[in-house]
């Protein structure tokens, strides 16, 4: 059976892909997310990810919280819209470390649960793993989470289970974004560049 890392970014994104894993690989979860502000939540996050992992007994690795070398990611691009080229450089960094602990640690295959995440393009997203991939000498598991009903499944999971459910994408950037468009929202403008 195939070594499989496979990067988590919260346990709702991450449920469903991991009950999907688990049978067909020799699977552990690899939390690395320096990017969730603030630290309680982070925690909070990351907490259910543990608790997901211990149900099913996955093994999981708990990369650090190294939220200076995500502002060094991400300096200079401040002002980038949600979905920029910020949220780029964002999930490549978190994939090559995913990436580089894959190969250090011989596994087979890498993979991740960020296309589960509504606004989350596949086509973004598939290009940086099968790219670091390469990088590292691994496979990349090139699957559109959002697909074949996996977010309907992991949705009822979350709520069977009383999983904390997140209202923003992690970033503090993300916050604001959320923050500005709630407030279109209640001053009862319209605005259709909104996300669903």
């Amino acid at each position: 059976m195939d070594k499989c890392l496979l990067h988590v970014c919260c346990a709702p994104c991450s449920i469903a892909v991991i009950d999907e894993l688990k049978n067909d690989y020799d699977l552990t979860v690899y939390f690395y997310n320096p990017n969730i502000y603030p630290e309680q939540e982070y925690l909070k996050r990351k907490a259910e990810v543990v608790r997901v992992c211990n149900e099913w007994k996955i093994p999981m690795i708990d990369a650090d919280y190294e939220t200076q070398n995500w502002e060094e990611c991400t300096k200079g691009l401040e002002n980038e819209p949600e979905g920029g080229k910020r949220c780029l450089n964002c999930f490549a960094m978190r994939l090559n470390k995913a990436g580089e602990y894959a190969k250090q640690n011989n596994f087979d295959i890498f993979a991740t649960t960020l296309t589960s995440g509504r606004n989350k393009k596949a086509d973004v997203i598939h290009p940086l793993g099968f790219k670091i991939a390469e990088k590292f000498g691994l496979k990349f598991l090139d699957i559109d989470w959002k697909t074949e009903g996996r977010q309907e499944k992991g949705r009822k999971m979350v709520k069977d289970r009383g999983i904390y459910r997140q209202d923003y994408c992690g970033c503090r950037f993300s916050i604001e974004n959320r923050t500005q468009n709630s407030n279109i929202i209640r001053r009862g403008g319209q605005n259709h560049n909104l996300k669903p």
